[in-house]
């Protein structure tokens, strides 16, 4: 058996963050534990991966074998894909998989298992949702799937077992010839091909799976996804960091190779804490991803979030957050994660306000960044890469890339009638 990797998207949904592909946790980029989760549980014949344009360099570069195609026109989407992999593919069945959809490997043991006991019958794997997703959702009589409509809109469900991109193709040539023929002006090809096949009475099985699922399609998904690995971890202390004898490091903490720990700091697991990364005198870091060579400066604070590389604080406190590459925060500079109201927050989505599901969220930062002392970002804002966040200023709408942002200083001058009091006497208050 073959597998199909999805990993062309362009993770437009997923902005100011970049390609979802190469997020890193754990120090490995999301797609290389996605190939060795395969690699293990599933361990195909060969491992075909989908790109496009503007990531097929990186791609090449992974330590992983891997057959790389590549999807030239990316607004085709799911279909497109298919497509391009059509040569590669061949008449051998295949396992279609989305690097969208992080998995428990119960999964993978699922499908396995699957195939190797069905030599007929093809197979989606479900996920049942107490609540809309906007997703595909699959209507089943007896165990066999007989429609799949996406993303029908709240109200309009079929019913409550929603597709996971992990599915299991039995006659491949019947499906691409089946996208061959499918039109929409919307990007459901993929679905609406798979409708054709099910009414062709070709058998696909649904199998519910239970474990963990994770899509990422919104960056505070990044958030649950590094819960999720952290949540996989135990305690870990290279020999070749420096820990001071008065840190305190509590729970299941991974700390890599170079990384320097100071006087007094605090690292509550589970956290992951990268090569050469300093986490300085008097600072905590909990339940928090750090990649390498970042830098909790001196009395910061990092709690629930999730640092990519090269990121540097100092006497900051950033709360369910995710900060992309290369940023850096002035001293004083802070996230609200918190509405005063304490209801849902919602964050701008292509002109839309998505619902986040959490009432906690701070700030979504894109890559180089630098943002000056002393500035305060409302919850659920996002900021463009490639930008500069000038001092002393609130910032409570989202920011586009290569911004420069200022504030206006507007000073009040008045003549001061108040006496001003010496130090002695302030101390000859306090012995009275």
């Amino acid at each position: 058996m073959k597998v199909l990797l999805l990993a062309a998207g362009r993770s437009t949904r997923l902005w100011p963050i970049s390609d979802k592909n190469f997020l890193e946790f754990l120090g490995k980029p999301l797609i290389l534990h996605q190939i060795e989760s395969i690699q293990k549980n599933i361990q195909p014949d060969e491992i075909i991966v989908v790109g496009g344009a503007h990531n097929l360099e990186a791609l090449k570069n992974l330590s992983a074998k891997i057959t790389i195609v590549e999807q030239e026109n990316l607004e085709d989407g799911m279909a497109g894909a298919l497509l391009s992999s059509e040569k590669a593919i061949g008449s051998e069945p295949f396992l279609l998989v989305s690097t969208n959809d992080i998995v428990g490997e119960d999964c993978h043991k699922m499908i396995k298992n699957f195939v190797q006991k069905n030599s007929e019958d093809s197979a989606l794997i479900g996920f049942k949702v107490s609540e809309y997703f906007p997703g595909g959702y699959l209507t089943v009589e007896n165990n066999q799937i007989t429609g799949i409509i996406e993303k029908p809109g709240e109200g309009n469900e079929s019913g409550n077992l929603v597709n996971i991109v992990v599915h299991f193709h039995r006659h491949s040539q019947k499906l691409f010839q089946a996208l061959k023929e499918a039109s929409s002006s919307h990007d459901d090809r993929y679905e609406i091909a798979l409708d054709s096949l099910f009414k062709q009475n070709l058998v696909y099985r649904a199998l519910e799976f239970k474990g963990f699922w994770q899509p990422i399609k919104y960056p505070w998904h990044i958030l649950r996804a590094s819960e999720y690995f952290l949540s996989t971890i135990k305690k870990s202390i290279s020999k070749k960091a420096k820990i001071s004898k008065t840190a305190i490091i509590q729970g299941n903490v991974v700390i890599a190779d170079g990384v320097r720990v100071f006087d007094n700091a605090v690292i509550q697991g589970p956290a992951y804490i990268g090569q050469e990364s300093v986490i300085a005198t008097g600072a905590l870091v909990r339940n928090s991803m750090l990649g390498e060579r970042c830098v909790a400066g001196y009395t910061t604070e990092i709690a629930r979030s999730y640092l990519a590389n090269d990121v540097w604080t100092h006497k900051n406190y950033l709360g369910d957050s995710i900060i992309d590459s290369n940023c850096s925060f002035g001293s004083g500079a802070v996230t609200g994660n918190l509405r005063l109201d304490e209801e849902e927050i919602s964050v701008a989505i292509k002109d839309q306000k998505i619902k986040t599901g959490t009432e906690k969220l701070g700030l979504i930062c894109g890559r180089n960044i630098r943002c000056g002392i002393n500035v305060s970002f409302m919850p659920g804002i996002k900021v463009g890469s490639n930008s500069l966040i000038g001092a002393g200023i609130s910032i409570a709408q989202d920011i586009p890339e290569k911004s420069y942002v200022t504030g206006d200083w507007n000073l009040k001058i008045r003549e001061n009638s108040k006496k001003i009091s010496s130090r002695e006497e302030q101390m000859k208050k306090l012995r009275k």
